[in-house]
C-alpha cells in the first residue's frame, strides 16, 4: 500500500469515527482545489477531540509547485499545498491528531 493509500485510509477511519448522527450533518472535511495549482483542504474539529488544540501556522515552500501550508483556525484544521503535495499535508494532519494534548 503507498502512502497515500495509507493516509486516505486513515482520513476515512477519521472521518467515519466522527460521524455521530449529527457531525456529519454540520461540519465535515472538504477537499478542493487552487487554480495555481494546488490543493486546499478543511476539516472541521468542531465538537472533536481537537476543537481545542491548536497547530501553529506551518509552512515550507520549496518551489513555485512544491509548498504546503497547514494551520488551525477556528476550530478547523487548514491546508493548502502544491499540486502533488496532498499526502504529505495530509500526513501532517495524522501525525497532529496523534500528538498528545498539551
Amino acid at each position: 500500500m503507498s502512502e497515500a493509500e495509507h493516509v486516505l485510509d486513515w482520513l476515512q477511519h477519521w472521518y467515519a469515527s466522527q460521524c455521530d448522527g449529527d457531525w456529519e450533518h454540520e461540519w465535515g472535511v472538504t477537499i478542493g482545489t487552487l487554480d495555481n495549482p494546488g490543493w486546499t483542504v478543511k476539516i472541521s474539529l468542531e465538537e472533536t477531540d481537537l476543537a481545542d488544540r491548536e497547530y501553529p501556522r506551518h509552512q515550507v515552500t520549496r518551489d513555485d509547485q512544491d509548498w504546503v501550508m497547514a494551520w488551525t483556525s477556528e476550530k478547523t484544521f487548514h491546508i493548502a499545498c502544491g499540486p502533488r503535495n496532498l499526502t504529505e499535508a495530509l500526513t501532517l494532519f495524522r501525525a497532529w491528531t496523534s500528538e498528545s494534548a498539551p
